[in-house]
Parts: structure tokens; C-alpha cells; sequence
């Protein structure tokens, strides 16, 4: 279940998933191995910057053309 107050500039969990085209487990992945950091929320419901995962995406997407 989504977040309904979320502070502008971020992402939730599932939001971040959808942008990187990943699912919940790789998104938790990502931030175990310090290559996401969360900036607000809950345990449960963890937010992510939205410049960072837009930066995670484009990286990933270079990664797949190259």
C-alpha cells in the first residue's frame, strides 16, 4: 500500500519501483548495497528522492544501451 502524505521530491517504495523497472525486493537490494539511500518515511513505508532514482534510472538505462 502506497503512502498517502508524501513530501514533494520523493518517491515511494513502489513509485521507485516502477520508475527503475524492478520490483519491491530489488528496490531494498539497491539500498543494501548503498547505491539508494531512503530520505524519509517509514520502516514499512520508506520514501526515496526522486532526483536520485531518476539519476538510478538514467545510469541504467546507459547501462543497457552500451
Amino acid at each position: 500500500m502506497e503512502s498517502q502524505m508524501i513530501r514533494p521530491g520523493h518517491l515511494t517504495a513502489h513509485q521507485t519501483a516502477r520508475v527503475l523497472g524492478i520490483g519491491l525486493p530489488a528496490v531494498r537490494k539497491l539500498v543494501q548495497r548503498g547505491k539508494l539511500a531512503r530520505s524519509g518515511g517509514t520502516e514499512r513505508q520508506p520514501w526515496y528522492p526522486a532526483p536520485d532514482v531518476a539519476a538510478l534510472a538514467a545510469k541504467r538505462a546507459a547501462a543497457k544501451v552500451a
